[in-house]
């Protein structure tokens, strides 16, 4: 199986990278997939960035707020989670046979409900 290259925009040495490596070297993806893994990458470049700026920085303002790269933290790791799941990448990289077929991703919108009825209401006018 031919490994892809890594996309140029990720850190060298990073941990982005090393998922590309690890992801590539034992699966054959498609390009969906692709663009799936590059955007986890770049997330977890992103991660390292703001995990040296918190070492740096700290957790909090001068004035005691939170700092508003913990919260950047946060929803990195909420997406990379969810590209993650996209991928439904198998328990064990060594037995790529094993990807499972199906696997709960990143879930869409919630539907709004009739008061006192269990019936969605259409959101797109129809």
């Amino acid at each position: 199986m031919k490994q892809q290259r890594p996309p140029s925009d990720l850190t060298r040495a990073g941990r982005g990278r090393r998922l590309w490596r690890a992801i590539t070297q034992e699966l054959e993806l498609n390009e969906h997939e692709l663009g799936l893994l590059h955007e986890a990458a770049r997330c977890l470049d992103t991660l390292d960035q703001l995990d040296s700026l918190t070492r740096r920085s700290g957790v909090l303002l001068p004035d005691l707020r939170l700092a508003p790269w913990i919260v950047e933290t946060r929803q990195q790791q909420l997406v990379l989670a969810r590209l993650l799941a996209c991928l439904r990448l198998p328990d064990d990289l060594a037995e790529p046979e094993a990807r499972p077929q199906r696997r709960g991703g990143a879930r869409g919108p919630y539907g709004l409900k009739a008061v006192g009825g269990s019936n969605e209401i259409s959101t797109n006018g129809g």
